[in-house]
């Protein structure tokens, strides 16, 4: 289900770009869940990274015994591989349309990269409902600039169907969007405001080191022009 723009540096094939790793591994850390569903698994990669730093990054535990349950939906199923079977919990093989009211399980979190603009509006709105009822916090990224696409791998779910935009969301209480160049990633949840207070502590407690690391190296600079 993720899709492939006419640049490399946006989604291609079943994958995503790389720029936006950092905010949405950040997300899936500091949402902590303990179910997740990843919707759109494509390549595999966010439910492999969800494993690795929701399993291997917390103290205690065997390797290879799973505590936190990764489920996901895919559409296309050749894209799946034995990679998959390892990582994931639960794979789902249908329209997440069709699926998702039939789960049973309510998730923590619901992941959907770059998925979002492979619906319609008017199916990306009921998608998004019956993501509101299934999980807690729900985890968009679209691309900012979408390219016109058809199928690939003959993959017909891979077209893109709508360019999503901020005023898309603005019926959606309880939400944030996180700057990114190249997406628009939006945190949907009751308690998303309290994610958005600890990044934003985060990025002034990083912009205070940065400026005292700049003036610290102005000092240094200044102590060897004065004895050159």
């Amino acid at each position: 289900m993720k899709g492939r723009s006419a640049s490399r540096n946006q989604s291609a094939m079943p994958s995503s770009h790389y720029f936006q790793l950092n905010e949405i591994v950040d997300i899936i850390s500091l949402t902590n869940p303990t179910k997740l569903l990843d919707i759109g698994v494509g390549f595999g990669k966010y439910g492999f990274l969800a494993r690795e730093y929701l399993e291997l990054w917390k103290e205690g535990g065997e390797y290879h015994e799973w505590k936190v349950q990764i489920d996901g939906i895919e559409a296309f199923e050749p894209y799946l591989t034995p990679v998959h079977k390892f990582i994931y919990n639960n794979i789902f093989i249908g329209n997440a349309l069709d699926i998702l009211p039939g789960l049973k399980d309510k998730y923590d979190l619901i992941l959907l990269i770059d998925v979002f603009e492979h619906f319609t509006y008017e199916d990306g709105t009921k998608l998004l409902e019956q993501c509101r009822k299934s999980g807690r916090y729900i985890l968009i990224s679209v691309p900012v600039a979408m390219s016109e696409q058809e199928a690939v791998y003959g993959n017909l779910f891979e077209t893109h169907q709508y360019a999503w935009q901020q005023k898309d969301f603005r019926h959606i209480p309880d939400k944030f969007f996180i700057k990114n160049v190249k997406s628009l990633i939006c945190l949907i949840g009751d308690d998303s405001l309290r994610i958005k207070k600890i990044l934003k502590k985060r990025k002034f407690r990083t912009g205070i080191i940065r400026f005292l690391e700049f003036l610290n190296i102005k000092k240094t600079i200044k102590f060897l022009l004065k004895w050159a």
